[in-house]
């Protein structure tokens, strides 16, 4: 039985990282958001992380926004992948913060997710400055700031909607979850 668990525990998690990779890969098609600074995504696969990190828990969440970093890497380079592994771990320890100050109720996929993007996006920043040796790109920042509590509030309600198929793929709710 538990050799069960695990087997359906690993396929559940390579379903969760094909998800976010297609999701990532996906908003890479769409073009630059109108009235938006360039690089301002929707963040769709971090809906993917914010999930693991709400029903499995904070190792799942890391094993996918390290592993969706390494396909950006693969994919978009060196400059985008330490921009994506800055963001997300950043990201992370924000959301996991919210998450433990959050109380319960549908409001808290929003309490979490919103500063877990505008985190992402200083995460994101602070690795282009460290590569470019320069701090002019800070200058962006109330912009990003307004774009990821939007950007937050886009991802916690297209979280919502997709909770119920986001169940049906992975294991029963992990021990202090829902």
């Amino acid at each position: 039985m538990q050799a069960e668990s695990k087997a359906r525990k690993a396929a559940s998690m390579g379903l969760l990282m094909a998800l976010a990779i297609a999701l990532n890969f996906l908003e890479n098609l769409i073009p630059a958001l109108p009235a938006m600074p360039p690089g301002v995504k929707l963040g769709l696969s971090n809906i993917v992380v914010a999930y693991c990190l709400f029903y499995l828990g904070g190792r799942e969440a890391l094993f996918v926004a390290v592993l969706k970093s390494g396909f950006v890497l693969l994919t978009r380079g060196v400059v985008a992948g330490a921009a994506s592994i800055s963001g997300g771990l950043l990201s992370l320890a924000a959301m996991a913060v919210a998450m433990r100050l959050a109380g319960k109720g549908p409001s808290r996929y929003f309490a979490v997710s919103i500063p877990g993007a505008v985190l992402h996006n200083i995460g994101q920043l602070l690795a282009v400055s460290i590569m470019l040796k320069n701090t002019a790109v800070f200058y962006s920042l109330p912009v990003l700031f307004l774009a990821g509590v939007l950007m937050g509030c886009v991802t916690a309600a297209l979280l919502r909607v997709v909770l119920p198929a986001l169940r049906r793929v992975t294991p029963s709710k992990g021990p202090g979850r829902e």
